[in-house]
């Protein structure tokens, strides 16, 4: 049995100013130190807070391979960002690369103190398989926990991105989790759409909606819908289902999402680096959709989107007050469900039971800190130029004194390596 000890433990509910948490591969026992007795191994966290490991519920683990990449790059819309560049990038990975690039996520994500992502997939070279070697890195290499799709549309054969969702999905563990992914209204026609609901059964989607006015514009045109009507009319709109972005939804269409329970996750970083606008935060609590958070893989570091998210959400809704730090404590919290939900597991807190996922930031208060003002401590401070010096997944220790405990240089070499081949293809 392993202890944390001497360490300031919050999980947005709970708060012990020196406690101690006991586990193995669950927490066992959490209490004050007067109270601890002792363990096997125990590893001091003094002058640190001790939270449960972070989670990214939208990300795309293959953008790792356009960090520094240079392409002709000009866009004046959404759609020539796509096919300028994603589109571009996600046309030439093959199996190695779509590995390569997971391990290069990956450990950056667990620098990072992120210890399960949801990842919305595509590789034009390989999608037979390609889930399983994002599994293969990711979970079972890494250690973390991930939840995968592969992005059906039309600019792919049908057929195989059907097959490749279908297949993973019987893959499940504590560790792994499916769903049934497909890019976007506008990357589907109609007959996709219904060959899609014809195997899709109750699986949840994961799909991008109106992250631009380009994908509503489109349906509009074609089909004479809104998005989310078109999708709920193929029967796609599945209990918990995440819908990405809905940054241009109208008030129906959140009546159509709620009535569903679905998730939608928000990605406020990348829509202000895309400048496709913001969601509308009040329009999801009138209705009371659960919100999650995602950063549309941009980079790792899901802390400045927490951030931008809180910050972001004040200036939409035009007021200090609208969206507050209970608000994000609330995303945050959804997050936690989902995983637990879809992996029949206990994540997000730091009490008997739950899954020894735990992050430990060093943290020197210049002001005092109590229950009173974690909060504002930990979204303040803690969360701006978060950097963990320990990080655990099922009680197993991955991140030691800001490094990783496994060995890394040669999966980031092969990294490096595995990106030339990728950008020596898009010439």
């Amino acid at each position: 049995m392993k202890a944390l000890v001497n360490a300031v433990i919050y999980d947005y509910e709970n708060y012990i100013s020196n406690g101690y948490v006991l586990f193995d591969t669950k927490i066992t026992e959490v209490g004050s130190m007067e109270d601890f007795v002792g363990a096997d191994q125990v590893i001091d966290c003094c002058g640190s807070i001790l939270m449960p490991g972070l989670t990214n519920c939208h990300t795309h683990i293959y953008s790792a391979f356009a960090r520094g990449m240079s392409l002709y790059f000009n866009p004046r819309s959404f759609i020539d960002i796509l096919e300028q560049l994603w589109w571009k990038l996600d046309r030439q990975l093959d199996e190695s690369a779509v590995y390569s690039s997971a391990m290069a996520y990956g450990i950056d994500c667990l620098s990072n103190g992120v210890t399960s992502i949801i990842d919305h997939h595509a590789s034009g070279l390989c999608i037979e398989g390609s889930l399983d070697a994002l599994n293969d890195a990711i979970s079972k290499r890494l250690g973390m926990r991930g939840i995968y799709c592969f992005e059906t549309s039309d600019r792919f054969p049908l057929e195989e991105c059907l097959k490749e969702n279908l297949r993973f999905a019987a893959t499940c563990s504590e560790h792994t989790g499916s769903m049934f992914g497909l890019h976007a209204s506008m990357s589907l026609s109609h007959q996709s759409l219904k060959k899609i609901s014809t195997v899709l059964g109750n699986t949840p989607i994961h799909i991008h909606v109106a992250e631009s006015m380009d994908d509503v514009q489109d349906c509009y045109r074609n089909y004479h819908i809104s998005i989310i009507e078109r999708f709920d009319r193929c029967g796609l709109l599945n209990k918990n289902s995440i819908l990405a972005h809905c940054v241009h939804i109208n008030e129906q269409e959140a009546a159509l999402i709620a009535s569903r329970n679905c998730y939608v996750a928000l990605n406020p970083t990348s829509n202000m680096n895309n400048a496709v606008g913001l969601p509308d935060y009040e329009l999801f609590r009138r209705h009371k959709i659960k919100c999650l958070l995602g950063n549309d893989g941009l980079g790792a570091n899901i802390t400045r989107d927490y951030l931008n998210l809180l910050f972001s959400m004040k200036n939409r809704l035009g007021s200090p007050t609208k969206f507050s730090m209970e608000d994000l404590v609330q995303v945050i919290k959804n997050g936690y469900e989902f995983f637990s939900n879809t992996l029949n597991i206990k994540l997000g807190r730091i009490e008997k039971g739950y899954e020894a996922d735990f992050v430990v930031m060093p943290y020197d208060p210049p002001t005092p800190i109590n229950k009173e003002n974690i909060l504002g401590h930990v979204i303040f401070g803690v969360y701006d130029g978060f950097k963990p010096k320990q990080v655990w997944i099922t009680g197993k220790q991955l991140i030691k004194d800001y490094h990783p405990l496994l060995e890394v240089e040669e999966a980031l070499e092969k990294a490096r390596a595995e990106a030339a081949k990728v950008w020596q293809r898009l010439k």
